[in-house]
Order: C-alpha cells, then structure tokens, then sequence
C-alpha cells in the first residue's frame, strides 16, 4: 500500500501563496489519481482538488478555482498544491489522498472516504487576515 507525507503547510498572510507537497512511498505514484482534502476547525473534511494519474484531468471545488493548482510529477512519486490568493478561509489541515481510480472518479465533492486507498497525516495551513 502506498504511504502518502503531506509538507508545506504554514502560517502566511490573506493574500499570499504557498506550496504543499504530498510524497509517495511504498508504491509508484502514477497508479493513482490524487486528491487534496482540507479539515477546518469544527468541520467536516472537505474535498478541494484532484488530479487523473497522468495529470491531464483536473477537479477543483468552486470556492478554490482560479487560485489552486494541483500537479503531479510521477518522477517524483510527488504531487503539488499550489494555492495562491490564500484567504483566512482556506486555513485548515490538508490532507492528500491516493484514489485507486486512475481518473480520479472518486475525488469529488461527495467523497467516500473508503473508497480512497490511503491519506496522508495533514499539514496546517493558517492564513491571517
């Protein structure tokens, strides 16, 4: 089973950027599709963005898009999340997720947990207003 190690999260100021990176083990990156989740404090863990296992299908949640990129880069075993425009809004804990689908069918709105292969411990992210 593949064991996912979220990095990057931090404390950064309402409108600046950061990059958080998810890294692979144990298995080869590309036979998943990937996602990105996030946990505010007192919420539910909410899905955010996926990527297909070759990259070339995307997902994002409306509140996100045209500030969040997700990429992969298999080389690498890693993929990225790039957000950008960041709004006290976005503070929470990211979690990445490997999804046995290739396409990336299960990273939706309306995830099933269970249906995802292995998540990573979370890094926090907390932007100020």
């Amino acid at each position: 089973q593949v064991q996912l190690v979220e990095s990057g999260g931090g404390l950064v100021q309402a409108g600046g950027s950061l990059r958080l990176s998810c890294a692979a083990s144990g298995r080869t990156l590309s036979t998943y599709a990937m996602g990105w989740f996030r946990q505010a404090p007192g919420k539910e863990r909410e899905f955010v963005v996926g990527i297909s296992w070759n990259g070339l299908r995307t997902v994002h949640t409306d509140s996100v898009k045209g500030r969040f990129t997700v990429s992969r880069d298999n080389a690498k075993n890693t993929v990225y999340l790039q957000m950008n425009s960041l709004k006290p809004e976005d503070t929470a804990v990211y979690y990445c997720a490997a999804d046995p689908n290739r396409l990336g069918l299960n990273l939706r709105r309306d995830y099933d947990p269970n249906a995802l292969d292995a998540w990573g411990q979370g890094t926090l992210v907390t932007v100020s207003s």
